[in-house]
């Protein structure tokens, strides 16, 4: 099962019967989420633009899975007494695939949120499968090749773009705000091992945007593995940084390097 994904480095974890399900009830949804995954580009450009974002990539994915299928639901549970309703509780999902004999499976992608979306997600997923509403619920995250080759595929684009000064940044279309210019031109400044420029805005760059809080695949195991969504069966797909792509001439369309809160729409 997902055997082409893996040789493309993406990590794939099932719990709680999982695996037997999915074989058995949605060998479809196997194959879609293999299609489309399979085929995921972000161009590093994107990345950098994004600021760390929602990036284009993962756009592209949201609507390759809604095409087949996947689509947006708000499950409302609702409890009755005599009739009379005395609690109602919603649960929004991104991506709900639904087959036949109305059998579900739920799916949420968290590219760069802060990390605690993770418990919003697994237990959505638990109270869902706990009502009988979805069968399988799966995440897709950065994997940890993402996250730890992150720092690297920055200081490549840096290097290739021959990023020296903010001048070099904003001929690109980027500009840091007043917080992230002072950051980097205090490592840059400082009297005890200062750094280049390069390397300044690089490490800033990544530890501000795609830092150790943020959803990446060791916080999302963090999560299962102390419980968390248990006992809903679970795929969890990690993203590899073979996803990244890197052309010399693409521009960055899109900049979102602000100081606002990303987590609502990150995803």
């Amino acid at each position: 099962m997902f055997e082409e994904l893996k040789k493309k480095g993406f990590e794939i974890e099932l719990h709680s019967h999982a695996a037997a399900i999915l074989e058995k009830d949605f060998p479809e949804a196997i194959t879609e989420l293999e299609s489309t995954l399979g085929a995921m580009d972000v161009p590093i450009t994107e990345i950098i633009g994004s600021g760390g974002g929602e990036s284009k990539g993962t756009q592209r994915l949201r609507r390759a899975l809604a095409a087949v299928g996947w689509r947006k639901v708000c499950f409302e549970i609702k409890k009755l007494i005599n009739g009379v309703a005395r609690e109602s509780i919603s649960h929004e999902v991104d991506h709900v695939r639904e087959f036949p004999n109305n059998k579900l499976v739920a799916l949420e992608i968290e590219w760069n949120n802060k990390d605690p979306f993770f418990d919003r997600d697994l237990e959505n997923f638990k109270r869902l499968h706990v009502e009988g509403a979805i069968s399988v619920g799966v995440i897709i995250t950065r994997g940890s090749s993402l996250q730890d080759e992150m720092l690297q595929l920055v200081s490549r684009f840096a290097a290739e773009r021959n990023i020296r000064s903010f001048a070099d940044l904003e001929a690109l279309g980027l500009d840091p705000t007043k917080r992230q210019r002072a950051a980097v031109m205090k490592r840059v400044e400082r009297l005890n091992n200062p750094v280049d420029f390069q390397t300044a805005w690089t490490s800033h760059f990544v530890s501000d945007k795609f830092g150790a809080a943020t959803t990446h695949w060791r916080k999302l195991q963090e999560r299962v593995q102390r419980g968390v969504g248990n006992p809903c069966p679970l795929l969890l797909i990690g993203l590899p940084a073979s996803i990244v792509s890197f052309d010399p001439h693409a521009r960055i369309d899109q900049v979102e390097q602000d100081d606002a809160d990303e987590t609502g729409d990150a995803g």
